[in-house]
Order: C-alpha cells, then sequence, then structure tokens
C-alpha cells in the first residue's frame, strides 16, 4: 500500500496536469519568440540621421504646401518620426512622417479652422 502523504502527492500531480501543461506550452511559445527576435538581430540605432529625416520629411510635405517642422522624435532605436504643418493657400493639415533609413510612411490630417 501507499502511505499517505505519497498518495497525496500523487494526488496532486495528477490534479496539477492539465494547468501544467499550459504552462509548458505558453513557455516553449515564449521560447519560440524569443529565438525568433534573436534570429532578426539587433535593430541599428539612426539617431544620427535625425537631420535627414527631418530634410526628408519636409520635402514629402513640400509637395502639399508650405511645410514647417514641429518635432522631430526617436519614436524606436530604428524609426525616427517628424511632425508639422503644411498650408497652402487657405488650408492648413498637419503630417506625420516615419522614417528609418528614408521616408516609410507619410500621413496628412487637415486642420479644422479655428472658429
Amino acid at each position: 500500500m501507499f502511505p499517505l502523504t505519497r498518495l497525496i502527492r500523487l494526488s496532486l500531480a495528477i490534479a496539477m496536469a492539465p494547468l501544467l501543461d499550459g504552462c509548458v506550452a505558453g513557455m516553449a511559445a515564449s521560447a519560440i519568440s524569443m529565438a525568433a527576435k534573436s534570429a532578426q538581430g539587433t535593430p541599428v540605432g539612426n539617431q544620427q540621421l535625425q537631420p535627414q529625416a527631418r530634410e526628408a520629411c519636409t520635402a514629402r510635405a513640400a509637395q502639399y504646401g508650405t511645410a514647417h517642422v514641429i518635432d522631430v522624435v526617436q519614436d524606436k532605436v530604428d524609426r525616427i518620426i517628424v511632425w508639422g504643418t503644411v498650408e497652402s493657400g487657405t488650408q492648413r493639415q498637419s503630417f506625420q512622417c516615419n522614417f528609418g533609413t528614408h521616408v516609410t510612411g507619410f500621413t496628412l490630417r487637415p486642420i479644422d479652422p479655428q472658429r
């Protein structure tokens, strides 16, 4: 016969098996995710490209009117965001420009006139 403590341990192990199964699956998924990120390598910082980002984004915005840069921010290690406005006649718009080593995204939004 099993001693009482052994029976309790066995019962606990059987009861915890489904819980541990989820933990193991979670740990495996986490390990796979970490391996995939590691394979991508470390992103190269582009802080030194902020002047080029400002220039490239201003040129892109200038296609829509007179561009004014409001802010240049290092959003991620490898992404700079430039915010500003564009004015053409009576219309005024804001822009957001994403820059890595070149312009990777550009968005214009209308600015409602103040009342």
